[in-house]
């Protein structure tokens, strides 16, 4: 594969970095230098605010149905280059070529949805307490919207957050990873080539200079951010001086509830795949299993089968079933975890260290997919989220709450609930605090309905409809007739 080299959009045109400042970009499969990005820093972020200023001029003199036209022709695009941007992503972020393809797929999914959407957005006249007065209640556009998308779903997020900030009329300046850039610079061409005015898509990656200029330039009305909490915690700060309005989605820290009725052989299944799926680096993986006790036993075994018939390698192969962790960051979290939990008494079951991967690969990078048994409710693993290839199990006894067990923690993004006893199932689902609870399916996420966190994992939504009147913000009208 040539090496990628990619510079900054600012306002639709591509040009380098002012500090010209670059970074490697390695497939961490390999350590292989696949292509260049250039890193963006605040100067760079002012001459893009700049530029979406004219740019969301530009894009609100169109109307919805032109607006919603370009996003289809850019969805169209990224379909049919699809095929091309899955192996880019996958080499520089390691999940296997069908899990790029479906990431990808999605992304341009959302994009249709929203460019719908927003032909879909209307007002009202509000009834009044006079018969001379009228009152009516507008949906706008908010300016320059701040976006900041995170390494584990590049694509995918970077949909989520564009989409209903374009189909709202907004103008976007987005954040993309430096660790996972190059995929999302063909996506961008997606949309210029579809025709999206000048100044309203810029993408610019980088690392902390920029992220913090966006959140706190007094020039951008908004920010979303898929981020750790400790990041969302700062954008919070920073935000806070310019009052802009702020979307976070951030860590998470899954519960996995099997109860004693549950079909045993389809909740190991699902939990393995949420579990290890991109080798755990999810917000939504499952980080916790609680399962009953009367079925521990039979159960771990059928979750160590599933992990362990996992399949190790580069992504671009054929068969592949698991790749490389995206940074080395990931494996050190995994190893102290696993060694607290040990230390507490928990059994490991699978895994636990680097994989046997073939010749050509780094195996510093490759992690087995582990599965500790036994685990005491208060080991780490069970309260911090490890974003790797780690499940922790920890069984309850009969009479046990586990909703009020799954409620333990400072996070609440997800959780999942196995039982055949639906109503029993939905008894304990409708207990739990988190934004998203997934009965008997192991993903909580639906292109139509909201998706975000309680407690430390944030607040806002995106997705569904919600996502679109987050980019948006009501106006008032109130008119008084001066003739009957």
């Amino acid at each position: 594969m040539a090496s990628y080299d990619r510079t900054l959009c600012v306002g639709g045109e591509w040009v380098p970095a002012l500090s010209g400042e670059t970074i490697e970009v390695r497939d961490p499969a390999t350590g292989e230098v696949i292509g260049t990005s250039s890193v963006a820093g605040a100067a760079d972020v002012d001459r893009a605010v700049v530029a979406a200023q004219e740019g969301f001029r530009r894009w609100n003199l169109l109307t919805a149905d032109e607006r919603c036209d370009i996003l289809l022709r850019a969805a169209a695009i990224i379909d049919e280059r699809t095929p091309a941007m899955a192996e880019l992503l996958t080499r520089e972020q390691g999940k296997p070529i069908p899990d790029s393809v479906k990431e990808i797929s999605f992304g341009a999914q959302v994009i249709r949805y929203y460019a719908e959407q927003g032909r879909r957005v209307w007002g009202s006249m509000r009834p009044t307490s006079r018969a001379d007065i009228r009152s009516l209640v507008t949906w706008e556009p908010l300016g320059v919207v701040a976006a900041i998308v995170p390494w584990n779903y590049p694509v995918d997020l970077y949909a989520w957050k564009i989409g209903p900030a374009l189909a709202a009329g907004n103008s976007v300046v987005v954040k993309p990873p430096t660790e996972a850039p190059l995929a999302i610079a063909e996506f961008v061409q997606c949309f210029l080539d579809a025709g999206i005015p000048e100044g309203v898509l810029s993408d610019l990656p980088g690392a902390f200079a920029a992220g913090s200029r966006l959140s706190e330039h007094p020039d951008v009305a908004a920010i979303t951010a898929t981020a750790s909490t400790a990041t969302g915690q700062a954008i919070m700060r920073s935000a806070a001086s310019t009052m802009k309005r702020v979307t976070l989605e951030l860590g998470g820290h899954s519960p996995f509830i099997v109860l004693d009725d549950a079909d045993i052989a389809e909740a190991a299944t699902a939990a393995a795949r949420r579990s290890f799926s991109n080798a755990g680096q999810i917000c939504i993986a499952v980080n916790r299993i609680l399962v009953a006790e009367s079925i521990a036993d039979e159960f771990a075994e059928a979750v160590i089968a599933e992990a362990r018939a996992i399949t190790l390698g580069h992504g671009v192969e054929a068969g592949i079933t698991g790749g490389p962790v995206t940074t080395a960051a990931v494996i050190e979290k995994s190893r102290r975890h696993i060694a607290e939990a040990l230390a507490s008494g928990a059994v490991l079951g699978t895994g636990g260290k680097n994989a046997e991967v073939r010749d050509g690969l780094d195996a510093a990078m490759f992690f087995e997919p582990t599965v500790l048994d036994r685990v005491s409710a208060d080991a780490l693993v069970m309260h911090e989220e490890t974003f790797g290839p780690l499940v922790a199990v920890h069984r309850f006894a009969a009479g046990t709450d586990v909703a009020e067990l799954a409620n333990r923690g400072d996070y609440g993004l997800a959780a999942y609930v196995y039982g055949n006893d639906l109503d029993r199932a939905w008894g304990v689902a409708e207990r739990i605090h988190a934004g998203g609870v997934g009965v008997n399916i192991n993903d909580v996420s639906e292109l139509q309905a909201p998706f975000g966190g309680w407690k430390m994992s944030g607040f806002g939504r995106e997705l569904g409809p919600e996502g679109l009147q987050g980019m948006m913000q009501q106006r008032h009208i109130r008119l008084r007739r001066r003739h009957a």
